[in-house]
C-alpha cells in the first residue's frame, strides 16, 4: 500500500535494527527482542508476520504484527514512532492487516491494549474496534488489559512486495 509520504510493505532484514530499537524505545521492559522478530520476516500468518511503513527514503515509521489461525486474527504489535504519530499510519497498517488476514481466512482480528492507553484506545474506536474482555494485571507492571474485537471485512488494499 502506497501513499504520498511512503510505502506499507512486509519487513525485510534490513529493516530488524529499527524495528527493534524502536520497539524497545516504545515499549520498554515488554519489547520483544530482535531473535523474536526475525521469524516474523517469512511472513507466515501462523506465528506471525511483520509489515512496516516507512518514509520514501525507507526510514521506518512505524510496525505491525499480526497472526491468524483460522478464523481468529491477533493484532500482537502495532507502534508509530512519536515523530510520525497523528498521520494516519497507525490505520493504514491496520488496513493492510486486516485485508491480509482476511485473505488468510480470517473472519475478526483480536487484541489486547493497556487499559490505560487512551491514545491506543481512541485509535481503536476510530477503527471500528469493541471491547469484548479483560484481563487484570495482564501486563508486568500490573495494568490490566482491555481485549478489543474487529470483524475482517472490506476491499482488498494491496502492499507493496
Amino acid at each position: 500500500m502506497t501513499w504520498a509520504a511512503g510505502v506499507v510493505r512486509p519487513a525485510e532484514q534490513a529493516d530488524l535494527p529499527a524495528v527493534a530499537r524502536w520497539d524497545a524505545e516504545i515499549f520498554g521492559a515488554d519489547a520483544w527482542s530482535t531473535a523474536l522478530l526475525t521469524p516474523l520476516l517469512a511472513g507466515e500468518l501462523t506465528s506471525g508476520e511483520l509489515t512496516v511503513a516507512v518514509d520514501p527514503d525507507g526510514a521506518l515509521l512505524g510496525y505491525a504484527v499480526l497472526s491468524a489461525v483460522g478464523a481468529d486474527a491477533e493484532l500482537q504489535r502495532i507502534a508509530v514512532l512519536p515523530v510520525a504519530r497523528r498521520r494516519g499510519i497507525a490505520g493504514l497498517l491496520l488496513a493492510a492487516g486486516r485485508d491480509r488476514v482476511r485473505r488468510a481466512g480470517a473472519t475478526r482480528v483480536l487484541l489486547e491494549v493497556r487499559a490505560d492507553n487512551a491514545a491506543a484506545l481512541a485509535l481503536y474506536a476510530a477503527e471500528g474496534f469493541v471491547e469484548i474482555g479483560r484481563r487484570p494485571r495482564y501486563y508486568r507492571d500490573g495494568a490490566a488489559a482491555l481485549i478489543l474485537e474487529h470483524p475482517v471485512s472490506g476491499p482488498d488494499v494491496t502492499m507493496e512486495a
